[in-house]
């Protein structure tokens, strides 16, 4: 989930026309995550097709990517590689958080708690069998560039956008800010009414907008000040300080100048720090990426979702319809029209 440094950031709430035209570099893992939480039936079971395999990701990317590219916005998905050994803790931790929400959402599924078991069925998200490959192959289809990053999609989202490649990179979590993409929009796959979970209100969720460099000036740090903020945190590659949370950590980082000289006056350690560090400010990109918009393969993408993975054939032809209509009636290539 990274480090939720939301409270030292100003989010500005933007609509999707402030994004006409701009190329969002998107992580494709966190978007696929929210694909898979927020697309379920009323008990929290997800879209499966015949043969067992869950299908809420592709109806995701189908449908809220179109939605994406009907308002000008030029969408690129980036997928992660390798992850950082440091990772493997918060992976394993991960998995058995997932696993106790299956069984509290089959626990509450038998009993009849819809409520519960769509709240717990959230939680149990996670990756399995060709999930990543189908999303590669749907896009492929939709004529959306994919990039493999070699290691955290974040870090090379935030690549291409300091390479000018990407106006933004788009993610739920703020790892692409400790990373150093300029710009982060949040909320691009979850915009609409949504409602807040143990309750029956509905909330407004419109894009945010994050700038790197003015926040940075705000709050008075540099980039490696505000990963050291992180480590203080905890990050997806240490457990971080108990009792420390983003505004604490920013007081005793300004303070201090730095990780090390807060460790000291708190008389702890945080291990592998330099290599935590240098995940964040040196991260593991590569430059060599292709970003071509193709015109959209109607007969594909209604093949591959509706014969293989039993979607609703009105329904895809008319997503299919929207997509074609977004690049000029399908009379020009996406990259043509972009």
């Amino acid at each position: 989930m990274g480090v939720d440094l939301g409270d030292l950031f100003e989010r500005k709430e933007i609509d999707f026309p402030d994004l006409k035209g701009k190329i969002i570099a998107i992580d494709a893992f966190n978007t696929l995550y929210q694909f898979l939480s927020i697309i379920r039936q009323r008990d929290g079971t997800p879209l499966k097709d015949t043969h067992g395999e869950v299908t809420s990701h592709l109806s995701g990317f189908l449908y809220r990517t179109t939605n994406l590219i009907e308002e000008g916005i030029k969408p690129i998905f980036v997928f992660d590689g390798t992850p950082p050994i440091l990772k493997n803790k918060t992976i394993e931790d991960r998995k058995k958080i997932r696993i106790e929400a299956q069984e509290k959402f089959e626990e509450a599924r038998a009993r009849g708690d819809d409520e519960a078991a769509f709240k717990h069925a959230q939680a149990s998200s996670r990756l399995k069998g060709s999930m990543i490959e189908d999303a590669k192959t749907l896009l492929g289809f939709m004529g959306i560039p994919v990039v493999q990053a070699p290691s955290e999609g974040e870090a090379q989202a935030a690549f291409m956008v300091q390479n000018k490649s990407a106006y933004a990179a788009g993610s739920q979590d703020y790892d692409a800010l400790l990373f150093g993409a300029p710009y982060v929009v949040r909320n691009l796959a979850v915009t609409g009414k949504r409602k807040i979970a143990g309750t029956g209100v509905f909330v407004e969720i419109k894009p945010e907008f994050i700038d790197l460099g003015k926040g940075l000036e705000a709050l008075g740090i540099s980039q490696e000040q505000l990963v050291d903020i992180a480590l203080l945190v905890g990050t997806d590659f240490n457990e971080g300080i108990k009792g420390i949370g983003p505004k604490k950590g920013l007081k005793l980082i300004k303070k201090h100048g730095g990780i090390e000289e807060t460790l000291h006056e708190l008389n702890t350690e945080i291990k592998n720090v330099q290599e935590i560090k240098d995940i964040f400010l040196h991260p593991g990109v590569t430059p060599d990426y292709e970003i071509k918009w193709k015109k959209a393969d109607g007969k594909a993408i209604t093949k591959f979702l509706c014969a293989d993975h039993d979607f609703s054939e009105a329904r895809v032809s008319k997503a299919v319809e929207r997509l074609l209509e977004a690049s000029d009636e399908g009379q020009k290539t996406l990259d043509k029209w972009f």
